[in-house]
Parts: structure tokens; C-alpha cells; sequence
């Protein structure tokens, strides 16, 4: 998720000097160099093959109608593309922000994209988003209707969550909006951005017999731990884009109420039912 704990900026990449009270930053005036416009293009090229097969339809659909080309994008123009078809909008970030903002944004329908590009060394991997993961991996599902309703959604109920829930909302995040899969008639696909801005966690999410991929259910997703820097042992599968709406209509103080009463559940396959998806 693209917060901080807190909003200490000293160790983050990027550049926080020039940012807004509300954590935003523009494109650089200057557009970016040719490494940059190579890193987008080797990255964007590797990534369609790898969607093509193994992303679900609505995120193909918003890839076409934002038509990426192989220079690092214009939020401007992709945030018109948006906000025609679902009143979406790009802001960019000059990296991690705080969950307040984070969640502010969401809830208004702006999404916060990094400004910086990972180095040609980083190809395969970096520790925190960078915009190939924000834009390629997030803003294609912004332009389906019903995932755009569920960001906003999920955004106010950040921005009503306490401290203490923090920590089980944010898996609802994890296990859908960045590690998400859902079923189709030619098996799972992915949505999630985590999985399919990564050539390696998209075949493994697809491919691989080790993870355990499991029905989605709101309040098991919130009760399951999970890694940041490795692979996931657990996918939740949707059957439909609606169950993520319907997950965040709920009397979420009660639910709270009710998960903190409850185990935490462990990420992985742990149950004679984990490959049940």
C-alpha cells in the first residue's frame, strides 16, 4: 500500500521537498530521460505479454482505453481517460505518504501515483512502489465502474477507521487490490497490481502449485497475516467485482468488534481446503 507508518520522510526514496499539504507533487516540468522512457518501455513490454495471458478482461479493458504507448505516461491525460468513465483521477506522490492522506485521496477518487521510475537494475524487483507499479499495475482496473466504486469506497472507511483496525483494513487491500485474483471461466485471473506489475509473482500466482488460493471472504482476508518481501503464500479468489463493493457496506465498528475477538489466521496453506479455489 502506498503509506508510510508515520509521516517521517527521512529513509523513503523520492523527493518530499516540493509537496503539497495534502502529500501531492507534480510530473517532473522537464519530462523524463531517455533511461527513464526505456525503463517504462522494457518494463511495459515484458508486462502486456505476461497480462495478455493472465489478466482478467476489466483489466485488459482499462489497459486499451488508457492506450499506454512506450513513454512514460501523462497523468494528466490518463486522469481525462479516467474521469470520463468513472470520475477517477491521477495525483502524483513523490513516494510513500501517510495513511490519513492515502485514504483521503481515495475516498475523493484521486489516486496517488509515484512520480520516480525504479533504475535499470531494479528491473525485477524494488522495495517500494515506484510509478510503473502505481500506474501499469493500478490504473487500468480505475476505469471499470464497479472496482472504482470499491477503491473510493474502501478509502472511506479508511478515513473512518481508528488505529486499532488499521492493520485488518489494510489486509482487505493487500489480498484484493494488490494481490487479488478472480475466477473466469478460463480459470483465475489477475487483477491485483502487485502480481501484475511483477513477471515473477504472476506466474507464480497463476502457475505455481504452492500458494494457497482461497474463496474470497472479507472477514477471513481480514484475519490473514501477510509478507511484504516475498512471494504470497495465499490468493483470494473473487467470483465477481461486486463482492469487494458489498465487503466495505458492512457495519465495519461491528466487524472490528467481532475480528478482534477472533484468531488471526496464518498466510499459506494451512487447511485441508486451501487449494479450494
Amino acid at each position: 500500500m502506498k503509506k508510510p507508518l508515520h509521516p517521517d520522510t527521512a529513509g523513503l526514496r523520492g523527493d518530499y521537498s516540493a509537496m503539497t499539504t495534502d502529500w501531492t507533487v507534480k510530473q517532473p516540468a522537464n519530462g523524463y530521460g531517455a533511461e527513464e522512457h526505456d525503463t517504462w518501455r522494457t518494463l511495459l513490454r515484458r508486462q502486456t505479454l505476461l497480462a495478455q495471458r493472465h489478466a482478467c478482461p476489466e483489466f485488459l479493458d482499462g489497459l486499451a482505453a488508457l492506450r499506454i504507448d512506450e513513454r512514460v505516461p501523462d497523468f494528466e491525460r490518463a486522469s481525462d481517460v479516467l474521469e470520463q468513465r468513472t470520475g477517477w483521477r491521477i495525483v502524483g506522490v513523490p513516494g510513500l505518504i501517510p495513511d490519513d492522506a492515502f485514504y483521503g485521496h481515495l475516498a475523493a477518487r484521486r489516486f496517488p501515483v509515484t512520480v520516480w521510475i525504479r533504475r535499470r537494475d531494479e528491473l525485477d524487483y524494488l522495495a517500494e512502489p515506484d510509478l510503473f507499479h502505481d500506474f501499469f499495475g493500478h490504473v487500468p482496473m480505475l476505469a471499470n465502474p464497479v472496482f472504482a466504486d470499491y477503491m473510493q469506497a474502501y478509502g472511506q472507511r479508511g478515513v473512518e477507521a481508528g488505529p486499532a483496525n488499521i492493520h485488518r483494513l489494510a489486509r482487505l487491500y493487500w489480498y484484493t487490490v494488490e494481490f487479488g485474483l478472480i475466477r473466469t471461466a478460463e480459470g483465475p485471473k489477475i487483477y491485483g497490481a502487485g502480481i501484475i506489475s511483477s513477471a515473477k509473482e504472476t506466474l507464480y500466482a497463476i502457475e505455481s502449485d504452492v500458494p494457497a488460493r482461497l474463496p474470497f471472504e472479507a472477514k477471513r482476508v481480514m484475519r490473514t497475516a501477510y509478507e511484504i518481501d516475498k512471494l504470497q503464500r495465499t490468493y483470494f479468489v473473487l467470483d465477481d467485482f461486486r463482492q469487494l463493493f458489498e465487503a466495505t457496506q458492512v457495519d465495519f465498528p461491528a466487524l472490528y468488534a467481532e475480528l478482534a475477538r477472533l484468531p488471526e489466521l496464518p498466510n499459506g496453506p494451512f487447511s485441508p481446503t486451501a487449494h479450494a479455489a
